[in-house]
C-alpha cells in the first residue's frame, strides 16, 4: 500500500503541471482570437470604409493598425472640373448618411437623419442638373 502523502504530492504536482499548461494554451488562443479579430476589423475598414462596432459588453477594442497595403494604380484620367458647391453637398450628404447608419446602428430614431438625407440628396440632385 503507498503512502497517501506521496500520493497527495504526486496529484498536487500533476495539477500544477496541468494548470500551467492549461494557462499557457488560453493565453495562446485568446492572442490569436484577438490577431483575428484586428485583422478582421483592418478588412472590414479597408473594404467598407467603416470601423466594426463591437458588442455593447466589450467595452474597449484598440489595436495598432498594420502597414498600410499599396493603393492600386490608378490609370490617368483626364482632370475633371468639379464644381465646389456640388463637392461641399456630397460631402455633406455622406456625412449625413454615414449619421444615419450609426444611428440605425444604434437602435435610435432615425426619422430627421432620414429626412436630412432625403433633402441633400433633392439639393444635389438639383446643383448637378444646373
Amino acid at each position: 500500500m503507498s503512502d497517501p502523502i506521496s500520493e497527495y504530492l504526486r496529484w498536487k504536482q500533476q495539477g500544477q503541471n496541468l494548470r500551467s499548461n492549461a494557462k499557457q494554451a488560453i493565453e495562446q488562443r485568446f492572442r490569436e482570437l484577438l490577431t483575428e479579430a484586428a485583422h478582421l476589423a483592418e478588412e472590414y475598414k479597408s473594404d467598407f470604409g467603416k470601423a466594426l462596432v463591437p458588442p455593447p459588453v466589450i467595452t474597449s477594442f484598440r489595436y495598432k493598425a498594420g502597414p498600410k497595403r499599396p493603393a492600386a494604380k490608378k490609370t490617368a484620367a483626364p482632370a475633371v472640373k468639379v464644381d465646389p458647391k456640388i463637392a461641399a453637398l456630397a460631402k455633406k450628404l455622406a456625412g449625413a448618411k454615414a449619421k444615419l447608419e450609426a444611428a440605425k446602428v444604434a437602435g435610435t430614431p432615425t426619422k430627421n437623419l432620414e429626412d436630412k438625407v432625403y433633402e441633400l440628396e433633392d439639393d444635389l440632385r438639383l446643383a448637378q442638373s444646373a
